[in-house]
């Protein structure tokens, strides 16, 4: 069998499980009362079950145990294999720790707590961010680094997908973008492990647009949040910061650029007026296209046009063929994105 098919077959199969279970998940939420009321920061309008992930978490689960049978981890070197389970077995404890967030609404300082723990099992697992490389200088190995710096890396992927995750659609769709481009970078730097767990993410963050896009039926929560942002995290470091590159180490940056941007300027901000970072507030950029003037479709859409371009400078970077095609193509969109933007807030 080709080796593409068996990605092919990790999104797909990823899709149809969500597609297929998330009304089921949303029917058990609304008979068990466990749905999220509006007010607030919160714009959603009636009350809205909020347990997204757990299909998510399903349907990329199955999808990576059905290639795995089919043979699509085969061949796969020792310390591969463990970076595998590293990623499998990290996203499982992420998943479960924001579940338990869903369910029972932990305190931050729990949940911060226990983040730090799964990313560093992650982290011996394999999951770890080893060297830097440095332009003129070459490899630069981290030492006892390591552990800090990878567990920042995961933690704080892990509460900037959370974070961005405040309209309809939008960490869904985010996170679908750049699990889409960090599969095709991972193909082009021939990490196949890494492309298969990136094909699967892709396949259940788009496959749940179906469901959440605006106007949304169902959210995915914490569990499905947590989720994706470690598995995107975890898989820009096997399938790319371990690449002796320079390039190959700024990727995962790039690609995730839109979620790691807003969430550090929201914390500076905060900072700045001497609030914790981890207060409540609407300084995120899709509160404030919202109050722009903006719909919530059309904030959620310049996001996506956001996440597309900077999608489109990574595969530039990364050398793909017709890198500068697509950054062109992605500029186009995101200049008529903006121009309409404007016009709308002009209108407001």
């Amino acid at each position: 069998m080709p080796p593409q098919i068996y990605h092919l077959i990790s999104f797909l199969v990823a899709a149809v499980v969500v597609l297929w279970t998330t009304p089921d998940v949303k029917n058990i939420g609304i008979k068990s009362g466990r749905v999220d009321q509006p007010g607030g920061r919160k714009v959603h309008q009636r009350p809205m079950v909020r347990l997204g992930g757990v299909s998510i978490f399903a349907g990329t689960i199955t999808s990576l145990l059905i290639v795995w049978w089919l043979g699509g981890f085969s061949g796969l070197p020792p310390e591969k294999e463990w970076q595998v389970w590293g990623v499998t077995l990290g996203g499982l404890g992420f998943f479960l720790i924001g579940l338990a967030d869903d369910l029972l609404n932990l305190s931050p300082f729990t949940r911060l707590l226990m983040q730090v723990i799964v990313a560093s099992a992650a982290w011996k697992a394999g999951v770890s961010i080893d060297f830097v490389t440095v332009p003129t200088v070459g490899i630069v190995d981290l030492h006892w680094l390591s552990l800090p710096i990878t567990v920042i890396w995961l933690v704080g992927m892990v509460n900037a997908i959370n974070w961005i995750d405040g309209l309809d659609g939008l960490a869904a769709g985010v996170s679908g973008i750049a699990a889409v481009v960090m599969l095709v970078v991972a193909l082009f730097m021939q990490q196949p492990a890494a492309a298969l767990i990136a094909a699967a993410i892709a396949g259940a963050a788009l496959g749940f647009l179906r469901y959440n896009f605006n106007p949304a039926q169902i959210f995915m929560g914490d569990g499905g949040a947590y989720f994706m942002g470690f598995t995107l995290a975890a898989v820009g470091v096997i399938g790319l910061v371990k690449i002796p590159a320079f390039t190959a180490v700024l990727l995962p940056y790039l690609i995730l650029a839109v979620p790691i941007v807003d969430m550090s300027a929201v914390i500076l901000a905060r900072l700045r007026h001497g609030k914790s970072p981890f207060s409540a507030d609407k300084r995120h950029l899709h509160h404030r296209l919202l109050s722009a003037g903006l719909s919530h479709r059309w904030t959620v859409l310049f996001i996506y046009c956001l996440t597309l371009w900077v999608g489109s400078l990574a595969l530039a970077v990364a050398g793909v063929p017709s890198g500068i095609t697509y950054v062109c193509i992605a500029t186009s969109l995101l200049s008529f994105a903006i121009w309409r933007a404007w016009r709308l807030s002009r209108q407001s």
